[in-house]
């Protein structure tokens, strides 16, 4: 519990008015000398935002049986029908479903055209999106912008362990940062000072795409409180009618 509030860089006294206990008990509960009850646990965990996974250890912990399930996409029934739905409804544009650790889950008709060409060490299940997007022998090869998009990727890597600490996520950024700096890539995308883009080199044409990411809200389950719904659109008309075209 002390390592999840010094990571939300919280006091004792702040994160104890907010639960509504003293901070004589919060820090009893951080060393050891005090045993919390299962809904104290639960108001600690909201408070420090602390992911369902890590909730269940914090549980077993204490004593506990561990409350959230952790089921796989496919037993998760109206929520992998709403990712079927996103992922489907979301063509000719490529769209892919994810964990915390960017392991693919799913992913449309269009997603799976550009990871096609992939060498099969790449594809190797569970297929790691990152690796096989920035890996020297992956899809970086046809990303025109490979420096500005991978300080963007290792950017948002390094915020999502901040708040997440999901194991293996550590080892996944180091061995992006590991990766041979990139050459003979323009450094920026010059048509949009609005997000930063994704820039593909394709057989048809070049792309322009940006992204969203969807989550779920309210999760009670693990495996869906760490998917992530990747969803690309076109920049620009070309990317768009290029798009439509590559897809049928």
């Amino acid at each position: 519990m002390r390592r999840w509030r010094t990571r939300r860089r919280r006091s004792q006294m702040d994160v104890a008015l907010a639960a509504n206990l003293s901070t004589r008990h919060l820090s009893c509960i951080e060393t050891g000398r005090a045993t919390p009850s299962r809904n104290m646990i639960e108001r600690l965990c909201d408070e420090l935002d602390v992911p369902l996974r890590e909730r269940n250890a914090l549980y077993l912990a204490a004593g506990y049986a561990p409350v959230h399930g952790e089921r796989p996409l496919a037993d998760l029934g109206a929520a992998r029908a709403a990712v079927t739905a996103v992922l489907a409804g979301h063509e000719p544009s490529p769209a892919l479903a994810v964990n915390a650790r960017w392991e693919l889950l799913a992913a449309n008709r269009a997603a799976t055209f550009f990871l096609a060409d992939l060498p099969p060490a790449l594809c190797d299940p569970p297929m790691n999106v990152l690796r096989a997007t920035l890996h020297p022998d992956g899809l970086s090869r046809r990303i025109r912008n490979l420096t500005q998009w991978r300080a963007h990727v290792r950017r948002r890597v390094g915020r999502q362990l901040a708040r997440t600490a999901a194991e293996g996520l550590a080892d996944l950024l180091s061995e992006i940062e590991s990766y041979p700096a990139p050459e003979d890539h323009i450094e920026k995308d010059p048509t949009t000072d609005l997000v930063v883009p994704l820039l593909l080199s394709t057989d048809h044409g070049d792309l322009s795409l940006l992204y969203t990411t969807t989550v779920f809200g309210s999760p009670r389950d693990v495996t869906l409180d760490e998917i992530a719904i990747e969803t690309f659109f076109p920049a620009d008309t070309r990317t768009a009618d290029l798009l439509r075209s590559m897809t049928g």
